[in-house]
């Protein structure tokens, strides 16, 4: 056999091994080195590539440890960490249900509202989740809204860190992106490329980020009005209400600050994502020690919970690097080019066949595994095609957030179901969490129709 046809076909059957592995439930990291080695040994015994090529995978990983933009993604993480330490997540649910408590459908509002603060201010979707989970859940089901709705708001808003930066995720997308990017202009002559920012990939998020906040307020007012039922106004006595507005004041300044302080710096320039980051996790320390809740316990289980979240990330990514090396190896990027480049309607084409590809792994993979495994390969065939890297990014961002989203393997729905009462099927919260996968994809469609939704921004601050 042809060792070209048999590499491909090596390469494909490596790619659909490597998802049947993970359904299994074998750790992710250790599933795609693992596979990926198995299959290069495989490929290595039938002469299709020379074994020499995987001392390229010391650089890469020496790469990854020595990038200062990825630095960034710890101390997001810490500074997470201790806002939720700190309570602050905590006032503001609690304050902004008094604000929106005498409207229908308020408590979900303030919900929405405080996801979307909470995704500016941090970025954690699953601390997001389970401290909305643990206040707002309880609250809700007591003004008596429908468990389902509770549920599906408190996902769909907890999940808003994905998108709305500073997101981890775009941090990663826009390294990975600068490079296949500087990749693809040299092969066609441009050897000045410009780089894919962290910072316009945060500009770009912004409006989209903007919509499904807008989305999603949108279906409780709907709810609010078709079935008043399902999501009751639960007013506040006129006594609590005195002092009301100085609360929110007090609640909502010092996470504003914090997101002034850490985006306004990214996208005016000042600032590099890193130099921010490390910005925002000292102002979070401060507001710790002002609320008088950052001691030493607290301080270590911040430092120990970003360790864990960081090593878990970075280790998955170190193993997506080795089955990246040797799928490219096997010839099957020449396999991905082929596929995409003949699909009908160009690049269109080859981006919603992409598109939808992600979204169906969404059901079974997390996003930092779908993004490792997939950009790599399909995002050089893309970009050759002219697809805009901000736009790219940022519609890979939204519609792997419904990856937290979609059963059964919702990260945010399982972080849900451990905090939520027994009353509260699972079967509740996967029916409660459709309305807003079908918003979030709702989202999709109109950022695919309407490009400068994402690349309007970056193109005024960064050009």
């Amino acid at each position: 056999m042809d060792p070209v046809l048999l590499g491909e076909i090596l390469s494909a059957l490596m790619f659909f091994g490597v998802i049947g592995v993970l359904m299994l439930g074998f750790p992710v990291a250790f599933s795609l080195a693992g596979t990926a080695l198995l299959f290069g040994l495989v490929g290595w015994w039938l002469g299709i590539y020379d074994p020499s090529n995987y001392g390229s995978l010391a650089g890469r990983y020496i790469g990854l440890m020595t990038n200062e933009v990825l630095v960034a993604v710890p101390l997001f993480i810490f500074m997470g960490v201790i806002l939720e330490r700190s309570g602050i997540a905590e006032q503001l649910l609690l304050t902004m249900g008094k604000l929106f408590g005498n409207l229908r459908g308020g408590l979900g509002l303030s919900v929405i509202v405080v996801g979307a603060l909470l995704a500016a201010s941090t970025g954690v979707v699953g601390a997001t989740v389970v401290t909305m989970g643990l206040i707002s859940l309880p609250a809700m089901l007591r003004a008596g809204y429908d468990p389902k709705l509770a549920s599906g708001v408190i996902c769909a808003s907890g999940t808003l860190g994905q998108i709305i930066p500073p997101s981890t995720v775009l941090i990663f997308m826009g390294d990975m992106l600068s490079g296949i990017n500087a990749q693809v202009q040299m092969s066609k002559g441009n050897f000045a490329p410009e780089p894919v920012s962290v910072g316009a990939l945060f500009a770009g998020a912004i409006i989209p980020g903007l919509l499904l906040v807008g989305l999603y307020s949108l279906f409780m007012i709907y709810k609010a009005v078709t079935d008043p039922q399902s999501c009751p106004a639960t007013p506040v006595p006129e006594a609590e209400r005195a002092g009301l507005m100085r609360e929110v004041i007090v609640a909502l300044l010092p996470p504003l600050l914090l997101i002034i302080a850490v985006l306004g710096s990214i996208l005016a320039g000042v600032a590099t994502p890193t130099e921010a980051a490390s910005v925002g996790s000292v102002g979070a320390m401060i507001l710790a020690v002002l609320r008088g809740r950052l001691g030493l316990g607290v301080l270590r289980q911040a430092v120990i919970s970003t360790a864990t979240i960081t090593s878990m990330v970075f280790i998955i990514l170190f193993g997506a690097a080795v089955f990246s090396i040797v799928f490219r190896m096997m010839g099957g990027d020449n396999l991905v080019h082929e596929f995409l480049s003949s699909m009908p309607g160009g690049a269109i084409g080859a981006m919603i066949i992409v598109m939808l590809i992600m979204f169906l792994l969404g059901f079974i993979l997390d996003t930092f595994e779908i993004i490792f495994i997939v950009i790599p390969i399909t995002a050089p065939v893309l970009l050759a095609l002219d697809v805009n890297p901000i736009w790219l990014g940022v519609m890979v961002g939204v519609n792997l957030q419904t990856s937290f989203l979609t059963p059964p393997f919702g990260f945010s729905l399982f972080y849900l179901r451990g905090v939520a009462p027994a009353r509260v099927s699972t079967g509740m919260i996967y029916k409660g969490a459709f309305p807003f996968v079908m918003l979030q994809l709702v989202a999709l469609v109109l950022l695919f129709a309407f490009p400068q939704l994402i690349t309007w921004l970056p193109s005024i601050l960064y050009n």
